[in-house]
């Protein structure tokens, strides 16, 4: 089984049920919203599966993709995927293991674009996103995509956060985060825009 990218690049799959790819739609959709942003930028992709995210990131001329995947089928996949994609110039780097522990070792280090897809029903959200913002893994003037379920999901608070845009996409719908204006020194709140 294969997945198209943009380019027309073709990537790697898993087969089964054991990772779950952003779909075609919902990824299109988040490079139109970033658009713009992606080159030179450093990626985080959380869960990242086959690493469709961080391949599509790559054809766009990010700087770095860093990914955290705790499958080990999975990681290798990743590492094939983004090793044909990438330039000499930019740098990747996968890491295989639990999310909020491998997060950890990426403190110190700050992205401009972070994109989490984890399973829907995993109970992950609010750990996940507590320890980005701990780590302080975000970029001031960064966002974060989170993929879930249109249905049942709850936006969460983040202290130091937030929401700049949600969107619906059938059965799936994305929440966008960013740092709280006035956590960056703002004097009005609506000083920082998103990108739509």
């Amino acid at each position: 089984m294969s997945l198209r990218i943009y380019g027309n690049r073709q990537l790697k799959t898993l087969p089964g049920k054991e990772t779950r790819p952003t779909s075609a739609r919902v990824r299109e959709a988040v490079f139109n919203i970033w658009q713009g942003e992606i080159a030179d930028c450093r990626w985080l992709d959380l869960c990242a599966g086959t690493g469709s995210m961080g391949a599509e990131a790559l054809c766009r001329g990010a700087s770095l993709v860093a990914g955290i995947e705790q499958s080990s089928r999975a990681c290798v996949t990743i590492q094939q995927n983004w090793q044909q994609i990438a330039n000499a110039d930019q740098e990747f780097r996968v890491l295989r293991g639990d999310i909020t522990q491998e997060l950890k070792i990426l403190a110190g280090k700050q992205f401009d674009r972070i994109y989490f897809d984890p399973p829907y029903a995993s109970g992950l959200y609010q750990s996940v996103l507590e320890a980005i913002a701990h780590h302080q893994l975000l970029d001031p003037s960064g966002e974060i995509a989170v993929e879930h379920a249109s249905q049942g999901w709850t936006p969460l608070e983040i202290p130091g956060w937030e929401i700049c845009r949600q969107k619906v996409y059938g059965n799936t719908s994305l929440t966008f985060y960013r740092i709280r204006s006035q956590e960056l020194g703002a004097d009005k709140g609506d000083e920082k825009q998103c990108n739509s």
